[in-house]
């Protein structure tokens, strides 16, 4: 299972940015898709998360500027990233989880930088 993530780069201060990451090497149902991020210092976090029948859990201090959506047919999740803050900086994960697996695997990571 590979996933390829593509977006991020440098914005200022109440910009957007939106991060795509597509799934690739498995035709078994991908029952979560996600973002996670960390930053410098600090432990990896959970960002948003969407299940297969599109139920989102996301973390308190992304909702309301943060948008997490799925195309089951491609096999992608997105990320779209309003108002961002200096906070937000960091490299952002992709993540899946299979159906009937407990195999997490992840991406590449791609750096996401909010400047001031």
């Amino acid at each position: 299972v590979q996933l390829q993530a593509s977006g991020g780069g440098l914005v200022q201060v109440g910009g957007s940015l939106s991060l795509s990451c597509v799934v690739s090497g498995t035709s078994r149902t991908i029952d979560v898709m996600g973002w996670y991020r960390q930053a410098p210092g600090k432990q990896r976090e959970l960002v948003a998360a969407i299940s297969d029948s599109g139920t989102i859990n996301s973390a308190d201090s992304v909702r309301g500027r943060f948008t997490i959506s799925r195309e089951n047919a491609k096999n992608t999740v997105y990320l779209q990233m309003n108002s961002l803050k200096p906070d937000d900086t960091a490299v952002y994960y992709c993540h899946c989880r299979l159906r009937y697996s407990r195999a997490d695997y992840w991406g590449q990571g791609t750096q996401v930088t909010v400047s001031s």
